[in-house]
């Protein structure tokens, strides 16, 4: 047992290092904000979006990471948009907080065989602290070493680099994420200083013939940090009904595992959403498949989120992916 739960407290130890700077992308992207991925997306749509992520992760121990975010993105000009991102992260003993702003701008490289593409930056400023008033002697060291004091805190600029391709129902965008290389403080050995990641998702839009005003979507993200070579997969599958009056729900599942233990399950889970009017709300859940699946109940999320302003930009390299906004488009996508 306490093998085990040695086990447990180095690996959220270990995560913690690793995330910081790379807060964890679970399946809140496919709450219909793609904008959490890439900034490419900020200006995609009709509508000024609002988006607002709680999640917990490992519910059932002691510590485990939680995290609140607030995306917003809108389009300032036919072809262009913005966005900026705010984020709350707990893990453990560690605490950071951040926001990015985005900037988008969006290019037609074919009209016929509606070709777009969409590049990308975000300018990201992040703040990292250590609650050492937590800390709480042990066993071994009953008193905590009284040369452990102040804040421990750090903070730290980045850039993120991004560009989508998108042709008819098909999307397909990569990321470079923290580009520069992070200060590094003298209070820790360990802390890294190289947290360049990549980022692949990709995509397609299925409008069923047998089905009217209905979606099948399936889609792939691929994550890999540059520093260890440590990378996932996620492989996605949404449903997506829409009514009469442009409202939709959907249905769909996640499915995540390490590329070093290709397809033995890391996470796995089902997710639901429902807009209406101007009113979103998404609910995901994954179940954890590896040794700490014994010691608690999964991840949760939870997606709010609302959409107006809404008007249609006179260029089409600005409408989203989804076959809706192509058929009001007037766009004949066969």
């Amino acid at each position: 047992m306490k093998k085990i739960t040695l086990y447990i407290v180095l690996f959220i130890s270990s995560y913690g290092f690793g995330q910081e700077l790379n807060l964890p992308v679970f399946t809140q992207y496919l709450a219909d904000n793609d904008f959490i991925i890439s900034p490419t997306y900020a200006g995609v749509g009709d509508n000024l979006r609002i988006r607002a992520n709680g999640l917990t992760q490992w519910v059932g121990i002691k510590n485990a990471p939680d995290n609140q975010a607030l995306y917003v993105d809108f389009r300032i000009a036919d072809q262009s948009g913005v966005g900026v991102s705010l984020y709350n992260d707990k893990n453990g003993n560690t605490r950071q907080k951040g926001v990015k702003f985005s900037f988008a701008h969006h290019i037609i490289l074919d009209y016929k065989s509606k070709q777009y593409l969409s590049f990308g930056l975000s300018y990201n400023i992040n703040s990292f602290r250590i609650d050492i008033e937590n800390f709480e002697g042990t066993e071994e060291m009953p008193i905590v070493d009284p040369n452990i004091r102040d804040d421990r805190s750090i903070s730290n600029n980045n850039f993120d680099v991004g560009i989508l391709y998108r042709l008819k129902m098909f999307f397909l965008s990569f990321n470079v994420n923290n580009i520069l290389d992070k200060k590094i403080d003298a209070f820790t050995g360990i802390e890294p200083s190289k947290l360049l990641n990549f980022q692949t998702y990709a995509g397609y839009v299925i409008k069923s013939k047998s089905m009217r005003n209905t979606e099948i979507e399936p889609s792939i993200f691929y994550q890999r940090y540059n520093s260890d070579g440590r990378s996932s997969t996620d492989i996605n599958l949404k449903y997506r009904k829409y009514n009469g009056d442009g409202d939709y729900y959907w249905v769909g599942a996640s499915y995540r595992f390490l590329n070093d233990q290709a397809l033995k399950p890391l996470n796995i889970g089902p997710m639901v959403g429902i807009k209406k009017n101007e009113f979103y709300f998404a609910y995901s859940y994954q179940a954890t498949m590896n040794d700490l699946s014994g010691f608690n109940s999964g991840t949760h999320a939870i997606t709010i989120g609302i959409d107006f302003l809404q008007g249609v930009s006179d260029c089409p390299c600005t409408q989203g992916t989804s076959w809706r906004r192509y058929r009001e488009a007037g766009v004949n996508d066969k």
